[in-house]
């Protein structure tokens, strides 16, 4: 525990590398939910100065893991216009550096993921595609988890469970990739958190691998259930939260 940063407690060290695995399961077996769990418990152990950048690497690394694993599944036509909207955003996102009232986005994103399972999306073509990874990416400079957005986008595409789970892990490895080279270029010191974010990675690696067996035995029974389900649990602690910041700030 030594490799640990001075502000890093080791049992909350300890907690977040459990958790981690954990999350990395979920998103694996169901698509979407692992990183908003992630970011709310890092949320509570880490400085707050850390939480973005240093989740945004942990990330990269368990959406790596998950599209390597399920590479011949990534459906390669989004690639290229989410990685040119994603640069847009992320680039945007980091010159506008600056706290925005999060209770606006949080109630924008809830109503978008919430008319993504209940309503009907246009055909998704790539111009959309690159709609989400603009979007998102440069959502994703201040709050960290949107993988939520990005799976609602891609649920309307109607993929396979394993084309879906693939794909959403290559389109966030890109953008956590171009989050995490943006937070570097603005001075944030990674060094001293890379053993830390290595025991995490790792851990989510193992989640992905189990998760991904639990996708591929039972997927087409629940899949789309579970992963509707996940999204308005997601859209309604979103919207409780913008409600909140509302009445806060009113």
């Amino acid at each position: 525990m030594s490799l640990l940063p001075p502000d890093l407690e080791p049992l909350a060290a300890l907690l977040m590398i459990a958790v981690s695995l954990g999350a990395s399961f979920i998103t694996a077996a169901f698509g979407i939910g692992g990183g908003m769990v992630l970011v709310a418990v890092m949320a509570v152990l880490l400085p707050p100065s850390a939480l973005i950048p240093v989740h945004g690497v942990v990330q990269l690394g368990s959406n790596f893991g998950r599209a390597l694993i399920m590479l011949k599944h990534v459906e390669r036509s989004t690639i290229l216009p989410f990685l040119v909207g994603s640069a847009i955003g992320a680039g945007l996102g980091g010159a506008l550096f600056v706290q925005f009232p999060p209770w606006v986005v949080q109630l924008g994103l809830a109503g978008f993921i919430a008319w993504s399972v209940l309503g009907r999306l246009p055909v998704i073509g790539k111009g959309h595609v690159f709609a989400a990874g603009a979007v998102s990416s440069f959502l994703t400079m201040f709050f960290g988890a949107t993988g939520s957005f990005v799976a609602a986008t891609l649920k309307a595409m109607k993929l396979p469970p394993l084309n879906l789970v693939a794909t959403q892990g290559a389109l966030m490895t890109l953008q956590h990739l171009l989050k995490s080279l943006t937070f570097g270029v603005l001075g944030f010191a990674f060094a001293p958190w890379l053993p830390f974010v290595v025991a995490m990675i790792g851990s989510g690696f193992l989640g992905t691998v189990i998760g991904r067996q639990v996708l591929v035995r039972m997927g087409h029974r629940y899949f789309q259930t579970i992963l509707s389900g996940i999204l308005l649990l997601l859209a309604a602690r979103l919207a409780w939260s913008g409600v909140e910041g509302l009445l806060a700030a009113g």
